[in-house]
């Protein structure tokens, strides 16, 4: 069986001592493991596109209970990233992340398409970083069947308020009124709960498409990586190492 196929590489191992083994999140079949031969070496026409944090054009074939990439093609190597340790970190965050939350063998146009598009605004430092990193968490935990209530307060279907409480136990809105404290929560302003629907709710090309102050990013930050560590139920240690790079800088 032989797959021709767009893929992000997610992770990379050497196999004996010019060979590899990589992890690869593709456009039609999900999460795939391949083998590649060759691939370390540096002259070699598939080293490149077989690197983390590479996009590609792949070929891939089956045959004994294995996959192995023969031909592959760089499309994007978002090259920035490896520059920057703190923009490496997060990008091996995002695909921690999928390496986790997506199964092999399923459609993954919608995954692949908000890695590459958060990735992009990572490299080229258009958005916020922290801003890149919550859209991404919220909007993928969405796509996984995780989305949120942002609608209203879930007591008196209130919209908006000053101050609007998210139960990220819950996934649920409260607003200032209706809050009895007792549960865990973050208090949005009005340009966090903003972000919030914008990164939940708007249609893909839009996810970004927002201004926010420093204050309310924190809040949503804060409130996007909390309800992704709730629903992975792991300590994800690129994030500590990202959080360690982060607080050094």
């Amino acid at each position: 069986m032989r797959l021709k196929t767009d893929g992000l590489i997610l992770t990379e191992q050497t196999i004996k001592e010019n060979d590899k083994l990589v992890t690869v999140l593709t456009r039609t079949n999900g999460i795939i493991r391949c083998f590649v031969r060759n691939a370390k070496l540096l002259k070699g026409r598939l080293c490149t596109a077989t690197q983390s944090l590479s996009y590609s054009n792949l070929m891939i074939y089956y045959t004994k209970d294995r996959y192995i990439i023969d031909e592959a093609e760089p499309i994007e190597l978002f090259y920035n990233l490896r520059l920057d340790l703190e923009k490496f970190a997060l990008a091996e965050y995002f695909c921690e992340i999928v390496l986790y939350m997506i199964p092999e063998g399923v459609d993954s146009s919608l995954f692949l398409s908000l890695i590459l598009n958060s990735l992009y605004l990572l490299s080229k430092g258009t958005k916020p970083d922290l801003m890149v990193k919550a859209v991404f968490e919220m909007r993928f935990l969405s796509l996984s069947g995780y989305m949120p209530d942002l609608v209203c307060c879930r007591v008196c279907n209130c919209y908006e308020s000053d101050i609007m409480h998210f139960l990220y136990n819950e996934g649920k809105l409260v607003c200032g009124k209706c809050y009895m404290g007792g549960q865990d929560s973050i208090a949005l302003s009005r340009g966090a709960l903003t972000a919030m629907r914008t990164a939940v709710l708007a249609e893909p090309k839009k996810i970004f498409s927002f201004s926010i102050s420093d204050n309310s990013l924190m809040q949503f930050a804060d409130c996007a990586e909390k309800y992704m560590l709730l629903h992975t139920e792991r300590n994800m240690n690129a994030l500590d190492f990202y959080k360690k790079i982060r607080i050094r800088n």
